[in-house]
């Protein structure tokens, strides 16, 4: 299969996805990992056999994927809601992690007999839900508007809580202990947090007088504000490894909440295309795995899920 009948197969696929979780009010992450799935096996054709071995390539699409889904979602997130919902987010996004941190951790010591800092990395990792996969979901279950609030609130903010929270993992896994990664790990935290919430504000505060003194055309807004959520998430990276998607999740929430413009044009554009990469996403990633593969694991994983 040519790249080009590939790419065009996933697209198509991913948008006859959407279409059968509406018609059937199924959650289209269902749909889209079967198709992944689907795709692979009956072609056997997987996104890595186009990119000649540069995985890096397609961690760096990936990457700049996830950081506008963040963006997004951050437009979405309004300090009003947080006056009912404000006190279960706050738990959710702290303790929360916490807890599902150490089940996690040791669950995975328990099942797969990792050493600890292998289980502590795989907690670190599944402590996100993800916009990815809440978005779809609400879309579907239609909870109250309150549940609604905090679902969406969690999965967004918890995302580079987990980014961050799996770095710090790592380098006390690869340094022997925390004894003697504390003050790596402490360092790296602040130099995280420095560098997303500061670039984020500052990011922000252009924006804002930019959009407010007609600086940028209207028919330009939408896009210009994608090339600076791939620009930001890129440089915060580059200064301080996984600060980029704290980053872009700030920057979203900071415009969402300012007063001056309206970002509600761009959050109909942000919307569409989310739902245009979610599907690109599954596809592409499920089907880069193999069956043998998943014979390996999925009993440990339906374990460990349970």
């Amino acid at each position: 299969m040519t790249p080009l009948a590939y790419l065009a197969l996933v697209l198509a696929l991913g948008i006859l996805a959407q279409w059968l979780s509406w018609r059937l009010k199924l959650p289209s992450i269902l749909i889209l990992l079967a198709f992944g799935f689907g795709l692979s096996l009956t072609t056997g054709a997987r996104i890595d056999d186009y990119l000649g071995g540069q995985t890096d390539t397609l961690l760096a699409v990936v990457g700049i994927f996830v950081a506008i889904i963040l963006f997004e979602g951050g437009l979405t997130l309004k300090f009003s809601e947080l006056r009912e919902a404000g006190s279960p987010v706050i738990r959710l996004c702290s303790l929360g992690v916490v807890v599902a941190f150490a089940l996690t951790t040791i669950a995975a010591r328990c099942i797969f007999d990792w050493q600890w800092p292998v289980a502590a990395l795989l907690g670190a990792i599944l402590v996100v839900t993800g916009p990815t996969v809440v978005g779809p979901l609400l879309r579907v279950i239609k909870p109250t508007r309150k549940i609604t609030s905090i679902v969406k609130w969690e999965g967004i903010v918890v995302d580079p809580i987990g980014a961050i929270l799996a770095v710090l993992v790592f380098q006390v896994a690869v340094s022997g202990g925390f004894q003697d990664a504390s003050k790596t790990v402490f360092l790296a935290l602040g130099r995280t947090l420095l560098v997303g919430i500061l670039l984020a504000i500052v990011l922000a505060r252009i924006i804002e007088q930019l959009l407010k003194r007609h600086l940028i055309p209207d028919f330009l807004e939408s896009v210009f504000l994608l090339a600076v959520v791939a620009v930001a998430f890129a440089a915060s990276n580059a200064i301080q490894e996984e600060s980029g998607l704290l980053t872009v999740t700030v920057l979203g929430i900071a415009l969402a909440n300012q007063k001056s413009v309206s970002v509600r044009d761009i959050l109909e554009f942000k919307e569409n295309l989310r739902v245009l990469i979610i599907s690109l996403l599954f596809i592409l990633l499920s089907g880069r795995i193999a069956p043998e593969d998943l014979r390996e694991v999925v009993v440990p994983s339906l374990i460990l899920l349970a």
